[in-house]
This record gives C-alpha cells, sequence and structure tokens, in this order.
C-alpha cells in the first residue's frame, strides 16, 4: 500500500450488525440463525425506544 493511498473504511448497517450476531449466537446456542434473527428484530421494534446509557 502507498502512503498517499487513503483507505475508506464503512460502517456495518444495523441489517449486518443483527445478522451477525444471530450468526455467531446461532452457532454457539445450536439454534437457528434466522429465528434469532426475527427475534432480535421483533425486540428492536418493541423496546426500539430506549437508549443504553454511556
Amino acid at each position: 500500500m502507498k502512503k498517499n493511498e487513503l483507505i475508506q473504511v464503512t460502517r456495518p448497517t444495523r441489517i449486518q450488525l443483527i445478522r451477525s450476531v444471530a450468526t455467531s449466537t446461532a452457532i454457539e446456542t445450536g439454534q437457528e440463525s434466522r429465528r434469532l434473527e426475527e427475534e432480535m428484530k421483533a425486540k428492536r421494534e418493541k423496546f426500539g425506544h430506549l437508549k443504553l446509557a454511556l
């Protein structure tokens, strides 16, 4: 890589994050990732108005 070359960093989308967490959890627990992903989406709709404290 050249010194003058810029690296463009993109942030993962919410969908990519949910899919990543669901897949990882599915591997660890032996559950279906598709089902876990749907559960996460449903919880996000239900509790989306809550924010994490920093």
